[in-house]
């Protein structure tokens, strides 16, 4: 998205009080008081956390409550990047965290479960640690033990999160595949980590259609030559028995005097290993550490996202996506969290709001393409409940356009925070947000996260000024970096993901500009990024310009060198075609909001635009496909929310 000319609307203003009613506020009161450090405001502690790793992540440490068996030697050992070495020494459980509510507010709801398959299911903090103690137990009985994976091909249900907890505090570690994926892309992924245990489920409904996965759920089980155990959730029928030889899911979380125990482990051990894409080779087996998750999930959700005690918080996200992991992670600030399992479009795109209301939601994580989508279909989110709980909307997965943000401000009213993020599944977190002490402007993001040295940098590496697009860069180590890629022993590919173009400084491949003000807006993937006559320009401005139009529902660019074209793929709006009209409307619209650069050679109607299962358009697989690779080759249909989209565009070669 193009800076515009002049400042930006400012569509929400920190509160009056907010240096003393908000998470964030009381931190810098606690610094003030207890490390005799005064700041300014947001911008002056932000320079010091990334400029003071070691004294900075130490008192986030101290200050939001880190439960160490073993105590750290100090914060930062080692600065390298990569290599950095973090709280050397410390020994703590994520699960411990997790479930800390449960000892001070066991009677109030931990997990409220909302589903198209079956009656919703809320569980106590107590329900919670108690399923979490008997899952443990039957794992334990399975074998699981300290360094074993456990996997999952399960749906966002209580039942999901209550074993990833048991797996922690084992000090297993935890790799889950949503069970939209296809079967291929569920072995691709597995098959690399070797779990010792698989949990799968029967099926599920999406909106009104069924899903049957046993066929799925078989084939995987057959894929992994080590596995000890499958443990079967009849979640679509649970009158069905499960196949022979798998463990019910009743079976493994039986009665048991077993006592809940959480292993503690040192801050980089396995907690969970996240998969990229996979869209264009094998997905990278990303592993985290138990530490740098759980400090940087505390850092986010308590002072970047205000949340707390009591509070509720939903993402809407399948457990194949990074945000799953953040969203569960809402329970180590004692928020319940409101998972939500089918499709947020049925049967109509007011689905998610009547959630956030019935369920009184302070923060309703939502995709980008999302909202634009509620706000082309006109829909009202007031009209669909109460959310008078409502204090933010959270947005990711692609840029948010000014549009996206003005629809949240004028619908919810300029009290709701329009809470755009971007970050990525290699970190599990954002690196660029909003907090609570800073405004909103619209169609920006408006500050880096805490301890997270975000800049803009030119190809040579060298710091792009305010108002030039740039790599989106990180200068120094987090803590929720990578402890590495599962299986990659001497870290090569590991560099070569984020370190080997610019030595010593995470290259993450999205445009960024950051502006005179501090915020920032990004521009879309730069492995995407169209060059025309040495002009880069990123995608995701086209396609606000392109997709505001009442004629477009969904639309794909990609530029090829040879010969020098650049190419526009549209899905028509329903009752709409592309004929030479809304050809020449979409290129007046582009040549006049954006510029001549812009403006496609060529336009083409598609029924589908590819997407991953996590909603991010594909423009490198079909650039590929329209260069001659087989589509097979290109991309990873399992992976896709379509698989079929891609069929298109290789008829569409020549």
């Amino acid at each position: 998205m193009p800076l515009p000319p002049r400042d930006p609307d400012v569509l929400w203003r920190p509160r009056a009080d907010a240096r003393a009613t908000t998470n964030l506020g009381r931190y810098l009161t606690w610094l003030a008081e207890e490390r005799g450090l005064a700041f300014d405001g947001y911008d002056d502690l932000w320079r010091w956390s990334t400029s003071e790793l070691d004294a900075s992540w130490a008192a986030l440490a101290e200050h939001l409550g880190v439960r160490w068996h073993d105590r750290p030697t100090s914060a930062l050992a080692s600065r390298s990047l990569p290599g950095a070495v973090w709280f050397p020494g410390g020994t703590l459980s994520y699960a411990e965290h997790a479930l800390a509510a449960a000892e001070q507010r066991p009677g109030e709801v931990a997990v409220v479960g909302a589903s198209q398959t079956r009656r919703p299911v809320e569980w106590t903090w107590a329900e919670l640690a108690d399923q979490v103690r008997r899952l443990a137990a039957g794992l334990r009985r399975l074998g699981v033990g300290p360094g074993d994976r456990v996997a999952a091909y399960l749906p966002n249900l209580p039942e999901t999160a209550a074993a990833f907890l048991a797996t922690a505090s084992l000090g297993a570690t935890w790799v889950s595949c949503a069970p939209e994926f296809g079967t291929r892309s569920v072995v691709d992924r597995l098959t690399q980590v070797d779990p010792g245990v698989l949990l799968v489920v029967d099926g599920y409904r999406y909106g009104t259609k069924v899903v049957d996965r046993r066929s799925e759920a078989a084939a995987i089980q057959d894929a992994l030559p080590n596995l000890r155990a499958t443990v079967w959730l009849g979640y679509l029928d649970p009158g069905r028995p499960p196949p022979p030889g798998a463990v019910p899911w009743d079976d493994l979380a039986a009665v048991t005097s077993a006592p809940l125990e959480t292993l503690a482990v040192p801050f980089d051990h396995p907690l969970y290993v996240l998969f990229s894409s996979g869209t264009t080779g094998l997905p990278k087996p990303i592993v985290h550490g138990t530490g740098g998750i759980t400090i940087e999930h505390l850092k986010a959700l308590a002072l970047h996202h205000d949340l707390g005690p009591g509070e509720r918080f939903s993402w809407f996200t399948t457990t194949g996506w990074m945000m799953w992991n953040y969203l569960v992670s809402g329970l180590l600030v004692g928020s319940t969290v409101v998972l939500f399992d089918g499709d947020p479009g049925a049967p109509d795109l007011g689905a998610l709001w009547r959630l956030a209301a019935e369920t009184r939601c302070a923060l309703l994580g939502v995709s980008a393409p999302f909202l634009m989508a509620c706000r082309k279909a006109g829909v009202h989110p007031r009209r669909e409940g109460d959310l008078g709980a409502l204090t933010q909307v959270g947005s990711t997965g692609a840029p948010l356009p000014a549009e996206g943000f003005r629809w949240v401000h004028d619908e919810l009213g300029p009290d709701v925070l329009v809470s755009s993020i971007s970050g990525g599944t290699d970190v599990c977190t954002a690196f660029v947000g909003m907090n609570p002490l800073t405004p909103v402007w619209e169609g920006e993001i408006s500050r880096p996260l805490l301890g997270c040295a975000a800049a803009a940098a030119r190809p040579d590496g060298t710091p792009a000024p305010p108002g030039e697009q740039g790599e989106l860069v990180i200068t120094e180590p987090m803590p929720s970096m990578p402890v590495g890629f599962w299986g990659d022993q001497d870290g090569s590919r590991l560099r070569a993901a984020y370190f080997d173009d610019l030595p010593g400084v995470w290259r993450h491949g999205d445009w960024v500009t950051f502006t005179e003000r501090g915020s920032c807006v990004v521009s879309g993937r730069s492995d995407a990024t169209l060059n025309r006559g040495g002009v880069r320009l990123g995608t995701a401005e086209l396609y606000a310009v392109v997709e505001g139009l009442p004629e477009v529902a969904d639309s794909l660019v990609v530029h090829l060198e040879d010969p020098d074209q650049l190419l526009l793929f549209v899905v028509p709006a329903a009752g709409h075609r592309l004929g030479d009209p809304l050809r020449q409307r979409i290129r007046v619209a582009l040549r006049t909001e954006l510029s001549p650069r812009h403006v496609p050679d060529r336009i083409e109607d598609v029924p589908a635009i590819p997407r991953t299962l996590s909603g991010k358009k594909l423009e490198v697989p079909v650039k590929r496909i329209l260069q001659g690779t087989p589509p097979d080759e290109a991309a990873a249909r399992g992976a896709l929310a379509d698989p079929a989209a891609l069929d298109a565009f290789v008829a569409l070669r020549h």
